[in-house]
């Protein structure tokens, strides 16, 4: 039975794409850190004083009866 692997000082270090399989494309830039939506807790809030809001009518529509 034969070894298909290359004799170990040909194999290139770890972490590198060995040159037969190399792509043409250059990497993807790395979209910046910020934007509405990656700030959860932001949501979070608007979307609980909204509750508040609608809760906080309807308790005073009760109340005023």
């Amino acid at each position: 039975m034969t070894d298909s692997l290359p004799p170990p000082d040909s194999l290139p270090p770890p972490g590198e794409t060995p040159p037969c399989e190399g792509s043409t494309a250059e990497a993807h830039p790395e979209r910046p850190d910020g934007g509405p939506f990656e700030h959860p807790r932001i949501w979070l809030a608007l979307i609980l004083v909204g509750c508040a809001l609608v809760a906080g009518y309807f308790l005073v529509r009760m109340i005023d009866l």
